[in-house]
């Protein structure tokens, strides 16, 4: 299990420095950064998020279904209060980025992986159900961060026609009705969904060749990586077992919070104007804290059950 967790974060470290290289040598220029970014957005996400909710759902499993969603519903709310109170003396900028990096965790992109290596098959069905809320308030009350525009309909519309919100509601639809996609689009969504973790990743490679390596840990970034990989997945833990929650049910939502910050926090700060340098710092420093964390709650959490 734990090399399975090791791999992974070991890929999404390696893919990183491939994005450092190729932009360090010129191969990629700020607009083919900016090209990578719609294509991230605008094509590959929202496959993603689709091929997400594409899974069967067993007979008699609806009871269990409500009770996880109630459960990451709740570790929504955690998080926007955290998002909303937490982050008051930190600066402009940064502070847009880690109130979107605590409303959307990384568990987007390892969630499934991490859910399946710790608890089995079931882990990863319930780990698709936990995205749910998250994929919901990610792109929506999560975009509203760092987006400046005046009007808020104007803004909430924008969110709400964004083709990776078009996806989720897509993908509700199928989950909800169980409709097959045809082969041809089915395999197409599931090709554009594979580049997923290694085009942002390698995204995130091209930010850093403008960060200092010294910047990378600050008194702010060691706040925020305690907040998002210790006390939020603490919270959740406790509240959920508090609530008499399923120990697996428990066990997925605690691990899937203890996730690092969510890999498009740069995606969104850069199509934003947002303060691409600290979302990248924070994905990066918290990605690289995690390989150490989470191995320690996937043994709490195997120990507990």
């Amino acid at each position: 299990m734990f090399d399975q967790l090791f791999s992974l974060m070991g890929m999404m470290f390696l893919l990183i420095v491939i994005g450092f290289i190729l932009r360090r040598a010129g191969k990629i220029t700020e607009q083919g950064k900016a090209c990578l970014v719609d294509l991230i957005l605008y094509a590959i996400l929202p496959c993603n998020i689709i091929k997400a909710f594409s899974m069967e759902m067993e007979p008699g499993f609806w009871q269990k279904f409500a009770q996880l969603l109630c459960c990451a519903a709740g570790v929504q709310v955690i998080a926007m209060l955290v998002a909303h109170f937490g982050y008051r003396r930190i600066r402009d900028g940064e502070k847009q980025v880690f109130q979107y990096g605590t409303v959307c965790s990384n568990a987007g992109f390892m969630g499934n992986p991490l859910a399946e290596g710790v608890f089995g098959d079931l882990g990863l069905v319930y780990a698709s159900i936990f995205l749910i809320p998250q994929r919901i308030v990610m792109w929506t009350a999560g975009v509203s961060f760092f987006s400046k525009e005046g009007d808020k309909k104007q803004v909430y519309k924008k969110i709400l026609t964004h083709p990776c919100m078009v996806a989720t509601y897509i993908g509700l639809l199928l989950l909800i009705f169980q409709i097959p996609l045809p082969q041809v689009v089915e395999r197409t969504v599931y090709s554009l969904s594979g580049c997923c973790t290694a085009m942002t990743m390698l995204y995130i490679g091209t930010i850093l060749v403008d960060v200092e390596p010294k910047s990378l840990i600050s008194r702010s970034q060691i706040y925020y990586a305690a907040l998002r990989l210790l006390c939020i997945p603490l919270a959740v833990c406790v509240l959920c077992r508090a609530a008499g929650a399923d120990h697996l049910v428990a066990g997925v939502c605690t691990l899937l919070s203890a996730a690092p910050a969510g890999s498009t926090t740069s995606i969104l700060a850069a199509k934003y104007h947002g303060d691409e340098h600290s979302a990248a710092k924070a994905v990066v420093f918290t990605t690289a804290l995690s390989v150490l964390t989470i191995p320690v709650w996937s043994f709490v959490l195997l120990s507990a059950l």
